[in-house]
């Protein structure tokens, strides 16, 4: 009886050291003007409050919620008669700018406010920059880019009247949006066959993007270039990448602040149209304004295997695949992280990737005199890269993650499996990321008798896969969008839910 008493005492006393994990999910009351149209960011947590902006038509709001999600107030930050175009927030732990553009008579407004934790002003409005038009716009013209670090803040517009000389209009700011360089810059272009990636600012308030030409049916990706401009730089300057041969897919960029790098990735074809073959990456030291490393990721059977399963066809395993992330290591090594989208129609054949390369990139040469390289995305319609007049069905199955030294050496790889449709729309599929330090968690719906769970799966360091029980709702009715959350803190996560026709955010405390 001693023995059994004691072995009973370590049990318990072992059981007070394992690791433990909960969730703690809290949810908003729908409110009767958010619907599926609703347009909306998630702006984070502002003091003691979380901020969410939403966009129905003309009207436009910040919803505050205290941390249990209960609506304190719903603020108008409109209070104009000015049809506003566009709003952007940076935010900081104890307020967030504000970056919106309206248009008055012919002349398009941007401008700057700070806001409080409860979505009031902290500072009279600030005209950041003016462009005089002669039409009613509908798109933005400005696009705002922040660093890392939220210490540098960029506006800029793109005038391309001339669509073989874009001019850059720059304006870069303090984290007090007081104004510290201003230029106007000349880039280049090819008609019709010039494209750009994503931009990015690095700390030091350098502006970074890339530049390349499609050839042929507009498919195939040649003349890789890196632009750089400074911060106090009158100028780009533009670095031809060496990609040979190969047929790349759409680019990404991702900048390492820590050992002052750019990254760039793609995947890449042996051919026009081709099967893809591995991964392209360019490692740019930005000091040495040189290529610290250029190379290629073969992928070989072991990894086909891993991406579509055994049974699938390895040469084909890649083909649905797109860059979702890519998460930089303080040591100059990064994790990729891709994932298996496609639909299909009964009108026709499975979705093809050219045809979204083709058509739906939204960093083409425009034909307007202004434009904007980003678009502003809603949850209510399908992606942008499916669709069409037949009735379709969207996939979303495999991720994969590949971990890189700082050498761009692959360390290790896996793949979280799941099998994800839909016939209503995208809203419910693909997944979010939750940075926990230790621990990359992937959270994605999956259907369970009947039943629509959130599923919670981590990777560690050592590429281990850990699966955890199944976060359910626990309220009936409300489905989770996983893939427009936003992680608000070291360990909280908010995540839109669709209710009935309603619009909700559930917070989710790990």
């Amino acid at each position: 009886m001693i023995y059994i008493k004691a072995a009973v005492s370590f049990l318990l006393i072992f059981t007070c050291f394992l690791p433990a994990k909960s969730q703690k999910i809290s949810y908003s009351e729908p409110e009767r003007e958010d619907t599926r149209r609703t347009n909306f960011e998630i702006i984070g947590k502002i003091g003691k409050n979380i901020l969410v902006y939403k966009n129905n038509r003309a009207d436009n709001h910040i919803s505050v919620y205290s941390e249990d999600m209960k609506l304190i107030d719903r603020v108008d930050i409109d209070g104009t008669n000015n049809r506003w175009i566009n709003v952007d927030f940076i935010p900081y732990a104890n307020h967030c700018w504000m970056i919106y553009q309206f248009q008055q008579k012919n002349v398009l407004y941007c401008m700057g406010v700070k806001l409080d934790g409860n979505a009031k002003r902290l500072s009279d409005p600030i005209e950041l920059d003016t462009t005089r038009i002669g039409w009613s716009a509908d798109n933005k013209i400005y696009t705002t880019v922040f660093s890392d670090d939220k210490q540098k803040i960029m506006i800029f517009k793109i005038n391309s009247r001339n669509q073989k000389k874009f001019i850059f209009s720059t304006l870069l700011f303090n984290e007090e949006l007081q104004l510290q360089d201003k230029r106007q810059l000349t880039l280049d272009m090819e008609e019709r066959n010039d494209y750009f990636t994503n931009f990015l600012l690095d700390n030091e308030g350098g502006l970074v993007f890339g530049k390349f030409v499609r050839k042929g049916s507009s498919d195939y990706i040649t003349s890789l270039s890196l632009v750089h401009k400074p911060a106090d730089a009158g100028e780009f300057s533009i670095y031809p990448l060496n990609t040979q041969e190969r047929v790349l897919d759409e680019i990404k960029i991702k900048v390492d602040n820590t050992n002052k790098r750019y990254l760039f990735s793609a995947l890449y074809y042996k051919q026009k149209r081709g099967n893809i073959e591995g991964l392209y990456t360019v490692i740019w030291d930005k000091n040495a304004s040189r290529i610290f490393k250029e190379d290629t990721l073969a992928f070989n059977d072991e990894l086909r295997r891993q991406a579509k399963g055994p049974d699938a066809n390895q040469k084909l395993a890649f083909n649905d695949y797109f860059i979702q992330n890519i998460i930089i290591k303080k040591d100059g090594g990064f994790i990729l992280i891709a994932e298996s989208l496609y639909s299909t129609s009964r009108g026709g054949g499975p979705f093809n990737r050219w045809d979204y390369l083709s058509w739906n990139n939204p960093w083409m040469s425009p034909y307007s005199y202004y434009y904007s390289p980003y678009y502003y995305n809603t949850w209510g319609n399908p992606w942008n890269r499916w669709g069409g007049g037949q009735p379709t069905r969207y996939h979303a199955e495999n991720i994969i993650i590949l971990s890189f030294d700082k050498e761009d050496m692959l360390e290790w790889s896996n793949v979280i499996s799941k099998s994800q449709f839909d016939d209503q729309g995208d809203a419910l599929l693909s997944h979010q990321i939750m940075n926990t330090g230790g621990e990359l968690h992937f959270l994605f719906n999956l259907y369970e008798r009947r039943t629509l769970l959130l599923n919670d799966q981590s990777i560690g360091v050592d590429g281990k896969i850990t699966r955890y029980p199944t976060l359910k709702n626990l309220d009936k009715g409300f489905e989770f969008m996983p893939r427009y959350g936003k992680q608000i803190a070291a360990r909280t996560m908010i995540m839109p839910c669709q209710y009935r026709n309603s619009l909700s955010f559930a917070k989710i405390d790990f």
